[in-house]
């Protein structure tokens, strides 16, 4: 007789007070992470898979059991669905632990179309906290070397937008001279965006955390911002607070990025600082990304969908690699799920590996590889770590 086991817990209570729970399925005492993927369009296709290769030989040496699910976003959910984020993958996605999202080209959907729209899948599930690496490579050609910043950008708040509504618009023009856009803050966004700063800047040498903001000149809003990471700050002694205002922060981290440790802010200052980091260390193709709610995290790169590049195999896996990587990371944290942080740290020692070894790189990176064949060069670099540290120990 087979027995299956689950583990419920309260998710999050929405604001209708409508209550939802998250199930994770349990094999003895050893749990099942469940994980989408969503290709997303263009060369999310190609990335994608790349980087669940990787994750699933990871996964595979590390023990961890993970049941796998892909499920239609984009061009491809509107053709199976009539929509560009159909209802049938939200409520997929609520009872995952964690997906994978390609990048989605939503610059070349039909406009004025309700069922053509960037899907909003950040504020629909509640990411409040887009985490976002910047990290040189000593081989790699950047602005700075020895840069190893995490940023932290609040992503259902701030300037709205498509992407941080459920429902109707961020910004209208009321006639054709004036243009009306809404900056919305809240303290609970806010301070749950700080704490994830305050928790990650724990598991680093460094415990440094900087807030980023405006408030001299927006002493409401980023004001409010600020007092929740200071009020924070008081809860984790362990931790150093510093504040940059927005301006002088930017002209800094071109300047001297090393500086700085973790870095928190509000979600337009964000946008902008990520980018402006991921070109200190050599462009959008370093850039990863994840989005994390209070229960369900997305691996997402920071680069875009690139369809003049698309089909070609050379778009560079690196970000999405890396996004999974995350998500490994923070399952292992959020879950106390051991063998979920094993496979991260073998997933990030490979890409270390690989970029050191300079054998197997994309063109963007200096090297000659395609796309998948960096993938296979991280997915096997994985499985000879595994081998190494049993020749080791």
């Amino acid at each position: 007789m087979q027995i299956t086991l689950f583990r419920v817990t309260r998710r999050h209570v929405t604001h209708d007070h409508v209550t939802h729970y998250h199930v994770t399925r349990l094999k003895g005492s050893v749990a099942v992470l469940r994980i989408g993927v969503l290709l997303g369009d263009d060369i999310g296709l190609e990335v994608v898979p790349e980087a669940v290769k990787v994750m699933k030989a990871a996964a595979a040496k590390s023990g961890l059991q993970v049941e796998w699910k892909e499920l239609p976003i984009g061009k491809r959910g509107h053709e199976l669905h009539g929509h560009t984020m159909p209802q049938v993958t939200v409520e997929a996605l609520e009872e995952m632990d964690g997906f994978l999202c390609g990048p989605i080209g939503h610059g070349a959907y039909p406009r004025n179309d309700p069922t053509w729209i960037m899907p909003p899948l950040r504020k629909r599930l509640d990411l409040y906290a887009s985490i976002k690496p910047v990290k040189s490579y000593p081989n790699i050609p950047s602005v700075h070397k020895n840069v190893d910043i995490v940023f932290l950008r609040e992503v259902t708040e701030g300037m709205q937008s498509s992407d941080t509504v459920v429902a109707g618009a961020g910004e209208f023009r009321p006639n054709d001279e004036i243009t009306i856009a809404q900056r919305v803050i809240t303290r609970a966004g806010s301070r749950r965006v700080a704490r994830e700063a305050f928790e990650i800047a724990r598991t680093r040498p460094r415990r440094s955390v900087t807030s980023v903001h405006k408030e001299p000149v927006y002493r409401l809003a980023c004001g409010m911002f600020a007092e929740e990471c200071r009020k924070l700050a008081k809860e984790y002694p362990d931790v150093k607070l510093e504040e940059v205002l927005v301006d002088g922060f930017a002209m800094k981290l071109v300047m001297k990025p090393q500086q700085f440790d973790v870095v928190v802010t509000t979600n337009q200052f964000g946008d902008i600082l990520t980018d402006e980091g991921a070109g200190v260390v050599g462009g959008l193709g370093l850039a990863p990304g994840l989005c994390v709610g209070e229960r369900l995290a997305m691996s997402q790169a920071t680069h875009g969908s690139a369809p003049d590049i698309a089909g070609k195999n050379i778009a560079n896996p690196y970000a999405l690699i890396m996004s999974g990587q995350m998500l490994f990371e923070w399952l292992g944290r959020k879950r106390d799920e051991p063998k979920a942080t094993q496979a991260a740290r073998r997933i990030d020692a490979a890409v270390d590996r690989v970029i050191a070894d300079a054998k197997h790189l994309t063109a963007d990176l200096g090297g000659k590889a395609s796309t998948t064949e960096m993938g296979d060069a991280v997915a096997a670099a994985v499985l000879q770590g595994m081998t190494n540290e049993k020749r080791e120990s």
